[in-house]
């Protein structure tokens, strides 16, 4: 099995759509007007407007209703991507250390899906990721 992407639904597909265009940096690719995709290197975010939840179960997913999940990049330098983004997307917080060893700053999409950038600083984190 391979983790493959995360799928979002959202109201304004065209804002979220843009808004992840923004923090990934990444062009997305529409698939259909209705159904975008951001491909990384690791996973793709999928973004699907209301209209596509039909095509699976009626009522089976609700957009902006995300409380629970936090998608997380990787990023080189997360003070720099903070500087970058924070006057144009809703923070949470500033970068501050985590216990595990990441340095991480965490905002809202505008559908409300918390996002998180973070970059592995003390050694262990480091080789979890296996950066040198």
């Amino acid at each position: 099995m391979k983790f493959m992407s995360t799928r979002l639904i959202a109201r304004d597909v065209k804002m979220v759509v843009s808004f992840y265009e923004l923090v990934l940096q990444v062009k997305a690719t529409w698939l259909a007007p209705v159904f975008a995709e951001i491909a990384t290197p690791v996973a793709t975010v999928a973004v699907g407007s209301v209209e596509t939840v039909a095509l699976f179960k009626a009522g089976s997913a609700e957009p902006g209703a995300n409380r629970t999940a936090i998608l997380e990049f990787l990023v080189d330098n997360v003070e720099q991507e903070y500087e970058r983004l924070k006057d144009k997307v809703d923070i949470v917080h500033e970068p501050r250390m985590l216990p595990w060893g990441n340095m991480a700053a965490q905002f809202r999409d505008p559908e409300g899906t918390l996002v998180s950038l973070f970059t592995p600083v003390t050694e262990e984190a480091r080789k979890r990721f296996q950066i040198r």
